[in-house]
């Protein structure tokens, strides 16, 4: 067997295209503000292609740009400010932040309705409540993707490699929401190798090169590879071995092309869906 290849760019192309459509008629354009605080290369990385997204498929985009050594007092006023700003209507504060700054205190102080990273406390516990407002970019795009596969995640048996509140947490949420058994493993898991092996689902999210071996995978197993890591030759690896996997799985994500796209997609999906709402309520 020779997994399928999830074309996340593909995918998340349809659902942009789509947007877009959707959008072409409003005299006002949904509004994405994106904070990036210091120069990390990967974060400006990150926030030019969400902007680069924000205005090709038709949204007002405002990229603020602030030193490194802001206060945690500045960045909180800053916030404030996009908060009253009827213009904008979801908010990216991108992480990680520099050690001066609480980043709980940052993303809470994010009104909910304009969070569409889902990662205000409000957001993350209607998230378990299963009651939704924004589910976190990522582990959405990762959902979509693997339903994109036809295959019926009811029953089936899901492993998560990583922890995080950006991607494992909320992915093991979600997935329980459709009915599979979720099983999370991180640094402190025995046999990690053993516990792979169980899964029809893997999702490995931790950032370590090739982490998920051949001998790891069960046969047909569908394997989403979130992680991203420049090697020294500049080349992008994922947390999975794609070369070997491959020739387990039914289908794989590639790296890149594969849930990175996938991100942008949800992240202006949900800023779409925070426009129609604010503009609804008024």
């Amino acid at each position: 067997m020779v997994a399928k290849i999830l074309d996340g760019k593909k995918i998340a192309e349809g659902i942009k295209e789509k947007i877009a459509g959707e959008i072409s008629g409003w005299k006002k354009k949904p509004g994405l503000a994106t904070v990036l605080v210091g120069d990390n290369p990967a974060s400006k990385v990150y926030v030019s292609m969400k902007n680069v997204a924000c205005k090709k498929y038709g949204f007002y985009s405002r990229e603020i740009h602030l030193p490194e050594s802001i206060s945690q007092k500045q960045l909180l006023e800053k916030v404030a400010e996009l908060n009253k700003d009827d213009a904008i209507h979801g908010i990216l504060v991108q992480l990680p932040l520099p050690p001066q700054i609480d980043e709980n205190a940052i993303l809470s102080a994010i009104k909910p309705e304009k969070d569409v990273d889902g990662f205000h406390p409000e957001s993350l516990g209607k998230l378990i409540q299963g009651n939704p407002s924004f589910v976190p970019c990522t582990p959405r795009g990762v959902i979509h993707l693997i339903k994109s596969t036809g295959e019926k995640l009811e029953g089936k048996h899901a492993v998560i490699i990583g922890r995080s509140n950006i991607v494992g947490k909320p992915t093991a949420i979600l997935l329980l929401q459709e009915n599979c058994t979720v099983t999370v493993c991180h640094s402190r898991t025995t046999n990690l190798a053993e516990e792979v092996k169980k899964a029809d689902i893997i999702v490995a999210a931790v950032g370590k090169p090739k982490l998920v071996t051949k001998e790891m995978v069960k046969q047909g197993a569908v394997v989403i590879d979130v992680g991203t890591t420049k090697l020294a030759d500049g080349r992008l690896c994922g947390d999975v071995d794609f070369e070997g996997v491959k020739e387990k799985a039914s289908w794989i994500t590639p790296v890149p092309g594969g849930v990175g796209p996938m991100t942008i997609a949800m992240l202006l999906q949900n800023t779409f869906e925070a426009a129609k709402r604010i503009e609804k309520t008024g």
